[in-house]
């Protein structure tokens, strides 16, 4: 399973290395201390996170006029976000990061704002970063957002209250979306640049989740916290735009690290039916763990396709609304049903906390949640019969 289907996408030199370079770090880096960053629990891995940046990984994606990896396609992006979730999926969603922060900037970013707010992200003391859109009554309601952003002399001021952020209180940047005429819904938000340093912005306790515990999730408070107008992306009106493009890109990506997960989920299923013994022969021999195994490897096949058709459609800049959902559905679903079956395969031993596949599988639920649920997939999907 770890040879890619390349005789349909033929992979570049560079593009090669970097897919040896993600596999390399997440057998040698992340999944040796993906347990111990689990059961740690709202701790982030800075550690290795430096260790990533060192190296490349996270600023891979950013143009090389900013300092990154020049790495700006999204078929690219999906090769080394598959990889690094084989080692583990909430440390490789962590470490690639700087991807979601990024796309809003350049998509509605003057050069400025890009030299400005993308250049420190490339260098081996990269910080962390984040983008602030879900609040507690809206979530994949991005339209229904209530924070404000009022016009004041020389900026803005926001209010309003975010939750479930990524890095939030852990990241230095931010892109936070906001109203700026709540009379409208998609047409009223606007999108702002902001240092985690913002005097109004207070962050609560992190949030005890179910998995992905290597990224911390908080709530943001906004209080009279001033933006410069300087800080905002694009015109007025303009956010929601940005975070839709942003979600074509973050969807496609989402579904090459569920496919990475549940690649992973099946390759050690299999490798432990392979040794395991039960009635006289190993478990891969009877015919209910080999057509499970089977289905594994079936589902993980056609989720790296729909992903990869998905990136290669937003790199040919068609659109790929649609196809994008249709890939996270499809992988994340995977993910599910796969990080399930190696749970199921592995028996007693897989409930228990000794094996990864029950972190695995906890991990797993979060792709059929975060940006956009598996029902609003179905509906974007609905929409072009």
């Amino acid at each position: 399973m770890t040879d890619l289907p390349t005789e349909l996408c033929s992979l570049t030199e560079e593009q090669q290395d970097i897919v040896d370079l993600c596999r390399a770090f997440a057998r040698e880096e992340i999944r040796p201390i993906a347990q111990d960053v689990d059961e740690a629990d709202t701790v982030t891995p800075r550690g290795l996170w430096s260790k990533a940046a060192a190296v490349g990984i996270t600023g891979f994606m950013l143009p090389e006029e900013y300092g990154g990896g020049g790495f700006t396609d999204v078929f690219t992006q999906c090769l080394v976000q598959e990889e690094l979730c084989v080692g583990d999926l909430g440390i490789g969603n962590l470490l690639c990061s700087n991807g979601f922060f990024a796309d809003p900037v350049l998509e509605l970013g003057t050069e400025e704002q890009k030299r400005t707010w993308l250049t420190p992200l490339t260098g081996t003391d990269s910080p962390l970063t984040s983008v602030a859109t879900t609040e507690p009554s809206s979530g994949s309601d991005a339209a229904s957002i209530t924070t404000t952003a009022v016009r004041v002399p020389g900026g803005y001021r926001l209010n309003g209250q975010k939750a479930w952020i990524s890095n939030a209180g852990e990241a230095g940047q931010y892109v936070v979306f906001a109203k700026t005429d709540p009379t409208q819904r998609a047409r009223g938000i606007s999108a702002f640049l902001m240092p985690a340093d913002t005097d109004g912005v207070t962050f609560g306790e992190p949030m005890k989740k179910m998995g992905q515990r290597a990224i911390v999730c908080r709530e943001m408070f906004f209080t009279d916290a001033f933006v410069p107008e300087e800080n905002r992306l694009g015109e007025e009106g303009q956010g929601f735009y940005g975070l839709m493009r942003t979600f074509d890109v973050s969807r496609a990506v989402l579904g090459a690290a569920a496919t990475g997960i549940a690649r992973a989920a099946y390759e050690y299923a299999r490798d432990y039916a392979r040794e395991r013994v039960q009635f006289g022969k190993p478990i891969i021999e009877h015919q209910a763990v080999a057509f499970r195994l089977a289905d594994m490897r079936n589902r993980i096949e056609q989720s790296r396709l729909m992903t990869w058709r998905a990136a290669k459609r937003l790199d040919a800049g068609l659109p790929a609304t649609a196809e994008a959902a249709m890939a996270k559905l499809t992988a994340s679903e995977t993910a599910a049903y796969c990080t399930w079956a190696a749970v199921q395969t592995l028996g007693g031993w897989g409930y228990s906390r000794e094996y990864p596949v029950e972190q695995w599988m906890r991990d797993a639920k979060l792709e059929e949640i975060e940006e956009g649920t598996s029902d609003i997939m179905r509906l974007i999907i609905s929409r072009t019969l």
